[in-house]
């Protein structure tokens, strides 16, 4: 018998779709507050159904059966497969769409210059700070970027920025998964560079630890940092899994740091108010009461998840910065990421976004539970505010080793 090549094409592309569609759904049940073990075998049924279901079919469909690669009608399989083959080929047909929708989704109308470098942590430290941890296969993986970073700064337009406070600085740090697999050096190292970035503000916004004896990493990371108009915090799913997260709080805030969380805290700069607020649910807490805010201030949100932009965008939040979704970890050339533990999928995975009256800027974080980076380097960003558009966007783009900066927002 011959084989019927265009059914083939077909079966791989439904299975294409098929993949989009568990991926999706995973990426979606991963924004909830579940248990870590119930995530945990959400995720091997979705690795096993992923394989398993085209498998499957393959066999049962394709080479027996109505023996589709030889040339069998697909109209003799039952209905309710052809339902939902049908719509694994809208996702297939839609997948192209999706990519352009991405590239399109972060706003560059509001970035005015950026400049950037990356720093092998590795070679500057001259050795790999890897230990003993989960996961440690991973760190092996050819191509793997995990002790490499992008240092950034970005500017952009805020439309409600005060003209006194032009050019006000935010250093922003996300996701730093004390887990033991990349190990202290790594950190240090990282908090090290930050330190050569002077900023008005330092802001962390969460997952902090994975294993709580880490804890005493704290001190020599973000106890080294300070900031002329402070520190402060909120902390994410990965914290709220610890049994000892007041004890997480409580380091943190001995070392200078104020917890924004469920709150709301108004500073004054240069004679005006800045309202600064955060939120870690869906997880811990609540929605911060920004009714203690004067209704002039400047309003910053700090929030784990960007998934909370739509409370953002109802309380008139001007900057919102968040982490979470790590940029994908794993970014696909062409399409981006794939994993993305949100409720809108892989949309704010990472990148600034111009949600009017709200800026969000999500962070592809430093670290990760999962060691494994491709085309999507951790970043450690400063923020620079302007009033206006003052000129057209700039790029400058330095390496310190020798690939460029691969998976850049």
């Amino acid at each position: 018998m011959s084989i019927a090549w265009l059914n083939v094409i077909l079966f791989f592309a439904l299975s294409m779709g098929h993949t989009a569609l568990v991926v999706a759904l995973v990426n979606r049940v991963h924004a909830w507050p579940l248990p870590m073990p119930v995530l945990h075998r959400f995720r091997q049924a979705h690795d096993l159904v992923i394989v398993v279901l085209p498998g499957l079919f393959a066999w049962l469909a394709g080479f027996s059966g109505p023996q589709l690669f030889f040339g069998g009608s697909w109209h003799n399989l039952p209905l309710s497969l052809l339902t939902y083959l049908a719509v694994c080929g809208a996702v297939v047909a839609a997948l192209p769409v999706v990519a352009l929708r991405r590239r399109l989704a972060a706003c560059r109308a509001v970035q005015i210059a950026k400049s950037s470098r990356t720093i092998d942590i590795a070679c500057e430290i001259g050795f790999r700070p890897l230990g003993r941890g989960p996961y440690e296969l991973f760190t092996r993986i050819p191509g793997n970027q995990i002790l490499k970073l992008e240092v950034s700064d970005k500017q952009y337009r805020v439309p409600r920025l005060p003209a006194e406070w032009d050019g006000l600085s935010i250093l922003h740090i996300s996701d730093l998964h004390f887990l033991g697999t990349i190990d202290k050096p790594y950190f240090e190292r990282v908090i090290a560079v930050a330190n050569t970035m002077p900023a008005d503000l330092v802001v962390f916004t969460g997952d902090l630890i994975d294993r709580e004896d880490l804890i005493d990493w704290l001190p020599s990371t973000l106890g080294r940092l300070s900031a002329p108009l402070g520190c402060y915090f909120v902390l994410g799913n990965h914290d709220w899994t610890m049994t000892n997260t007041d004890e997480i709080r409580d380091r943190l805030e001995e070392m200078g740091w104020h917890g924004v969380a469920s709150r709301t805290v108004v500073i004054e700069h240069l004679g005006l108010p800045l309202a600064i607020c955060g939120s870690e649910l869906p997880w811990m807490g609540t929605q911060p009461d920004l009714r203690s805010a004067p209704p002039d201030a400047f309003r910053l949100f700090l929030s784990h998840t960007p998934d909370n932009i739509a409370w953002g965008r109802r309380h008139a939040i001007d900057l919102m910065l968040s982490g979470h979704n790590h940029g994908g970890q794993v970014r696909l050339p062409g399409f981006g990421a794939v994993y993305s533990p949100s409720i809108y999928g892989c949309h704010y995975a990472s990148g600034v976004f111009w949600e009017p009256p709200t800026l969000l800027y999500v962070s592809r974080g430093i670290s990760g539970r999962h060691p494994l980076r491709l085309n999507c380097l951790p970043e450690l960003t400063r923020l620079i505010l302007r009033k206006a558009l003052v000129a057209p966007v700039r790029e400058s783009v330095t390496t310190v080793e020798r690939q460029t900066v691969a998976g850049a927002i």
